[in-house]
């Protein structure tokens, strides 16, 4: 047996906790099985996954972390799994968490501290909890999990006004399985009845279920009588209390070390940087961020298309270290102060794809980075990685507008990218040559590359439109070719043109024919183009089913069923001088 390292483990099963309002809720408690004698900090994660199912050992296996001395509580959140209550998404949280982390520091053997770990939604239930200010709360790890719910940079419900349909309702659909089993509960044949017809729901949204409407009354969530509980999903901008519960940056006053984990191509990575630089810039000076090349809830080292090496992998980072052991690691510096190999650990530990290494900062974004502007040139025929669309650092001169049609019967497909679909939509960094083929996806490509070029940092577009409609979006995509044709999606953003002044400004129409210049937050990558690749810029107007369609009417998205085409332009002339923005490091 290792030092420090015990080999008996008890687990105690569906261990009650009762919040301030009374309701109970359940959690697998894991400890030392010392005879008692001990006194461990506790490491608390709260989940709606199942805390008996695979969700409650995904981020971190509770009897290793026993056995490294922690008591480990695996909690089901308010009316899921065993604990009592209503499934109401975000609600509960922040007060259920702190009620949550001050019983877990009472517990028989516990010392009083209390860390948080988790990922995604539970990744979330740790900064609601400290949004409360537990006092005995003292350390957390939250992986792959969003800021502010109503943040434009989020990606949970919403980016830049365009809901996040894809994952929001998929997500929700999902989580109906649990509520299926408590509601019919006693009643085989009927709950039978209900997870068949859920069932069938789940698998039709690829193929049918994300193109009905209206989407206030989503069908699939109609018909399986989830609608209720998931309104947030579809009309949260209208729900003061759960925008105020999705909100955590009373968080931010914290002096409390945090161990924030993200990836290149999960959907919440904007929130996960936002949170890192939220708490660096309040003078919080024990935080610490590391970005692989993952996708949503996936660390292993092949994603979407690519296979980035085995050192990509959470299963052994760098060669040096397992996702799981590090955040012991951290958990034993923050809550123990233990001198352990964690003390050396940079402030910033990101992923370079491309190079397929790893690289140290001090900060986010590393110091260094250069911003290069690479204009956009055609003479009018983009459309299509077959046209003439260029990329340059040369600005424009006198130069043809390029337009293309944009129909949201016939929308762009979602190939790949920093999403939370069904399976067959497969995330992460996948080839676009498929939806480079369509006449409404206009297409800027570099000269192949001599030497190689690293961007990490920022991504940005500046582009000039117009469109004949009163709303419309815009998507910009990052795309790597490679040599022999492959076109890996990078990183992408979208603007919802009646948020273009930004989402507490007033929503305005536009105006046929007049342009506008828009700026769309790619958020954040770490890439090499190596020699003989090419930069590309996709513009197009949609990615479906990840984000809502525009309908083009300027109606209400939640109502609207009404669609009509757009006639949309693209300038880059010396007057509208459309531009990609890459942090360049030297």
């Amino acid at each position: 047996m290792q030092p420090g390292i015990q080999n008996g483990v008890r687990v105690t099963y569906n261990v009650p906790s009762i919040m301030r309002d009374g309701t109970v809720l359940h959690a697998n408690v894991y400890q030392p099985d010392d005879g008692g004698t001990g006194s461990y900090p506790v490491l608390l994660t709260r989940m709606p996954y199942g805390k008996d199912l695979p969700a409650g050992v995904s981020a971190l296996l509770p009897e290793q972390a026993a056995r490294r001395g922690y008591i480990v509580v695996v909690q089901d959140v308010r009316g899921t799994g065993a604990s009592e209550g209503d499934w109401s998404p975000l609600l509960h949280e922040a007060q259920d968490g702190f009620d949550t982390v001050a019983w877990a520091a009472q517990l028989p053997g516990a010392d009083g501290r209390v860390g948080m770990y988790g990922v995604s939604y539970f990744g979330f239930t740790q900064w609601a909890a400290a949004s409360q200010h537990p006092p005995a709360l003292r350390a957390i790890a939250p992986m792959q999990t969003w800021n502010d719910l109503d943040a434009p940079d989020a990606g949970v419900l919403w980016r830049n006004g365009v809901l996040e349909l894809g994952a929001s309702v998929g997500w929700a659909l999902e989580m109906g399985f649990d509520q299926m089993v408590r509601r019919y509960r006693g009643n085989a044949e009927a709950m039978g009845r209900a997870i068949y017809g859920l069932a069938r729901e789940v698998d039709a949204l690829p193929t049918s279920g994300y193109g009905e409407l209206p989407l206030a009354s989503f069908g699939p969530l109609a018909r399986t009588g989830l609608d209720a509980p998931n309104r947030i999903f579809i009309a949260a901008r209208d729900e003061a209390d759960v925008v105020a519960a999705g909100r955590i940056a009373r968080a931010y006053e914290l002096e409390l070390p945090v161990l924030h984990i993200g990836g290149w191509y999960d959907l919440f990575l904007g929130g996960t940087l936002r949170n890192f630089q939220e708490m660096r810039n309040r003078g919080h000076q024990r935080q610490w961020l590391v970005i692989g090349p993952w996708t949503h809830g996936n660390v292993n080292r092949v994603q979407g298309d690519l296979d980035f090496g085995f050192a990509s992998s959470g299963a052994l980072m760098d060669l040096r270290i397992d996702l799981m052991s590090l955040q012991i690691q951290f958990f034993d510096y923050a809550l123990k102060g233990l001198a352990t190999t964690f003390a050396e650990m940079p402030v910033v530990k990101y992923f370079v794809m491309g190079a397929n290494v790893w690289k140290t900062s001090k900060s986010w974004p590393p110091e260094g980075a250069t911003v290069a502007h690479w204009y956009l040139h055609s003479a009018g025929h983009a459309n299509t990685a077959s046209g003439d669309g260029q990329l340059s650092n040369e600005q424009p001169a006198d130069e043809v507008t390029d337009s293309f049609t944009y129909d949201p019967a016939n929308p762009v497909p979602t190939v790949g990218g920093a999403t939370l679909l069904p399976s067959v939509l497969r995330p992460g960094p996948r080839d676009q040559r498929v939806v480079e083929q369509r006449h409404d996806v206009l297409v800027y490509t570099s000269a192949p590359l001599e030497q190689p070029l690293e961007v990490t940092g920022a991504v940005s577009a500046a582009l000039y439109v117009a469109s004949d409609a009163p709303d419309t979006d815009f998507v910009a995509r990052l795309v790597d070719v490679y040599p022999d044709g492959m076109a890996i999606t990078v990183t992408d953003g979208i603007v919802r043109m009646r948020h273009r002044n930004g989402m507490e400004a007033r929503e305005e129409p536009l105006e046929a024919g007049t342009f506008y210049r828009i700026e769309v937050d790619l958020w954040a990558t770490s890439l090499v183009f190596l020699p003989g690749h090419r930069i590309r810029l996709d513009v197009t107007s949609s990615s479906f089913p990840r984000w809502e369609r525009n309908l083009n009417t300027g109606m209400d998205s939640a109502a609207a069923t009404e669609m009509r085409t757009a006639r949309q332009s693209l300038a880059h002339d010396a007057e509208h001088p459309s531009y990609l923005a890459l942090p360049i490091m030297a």
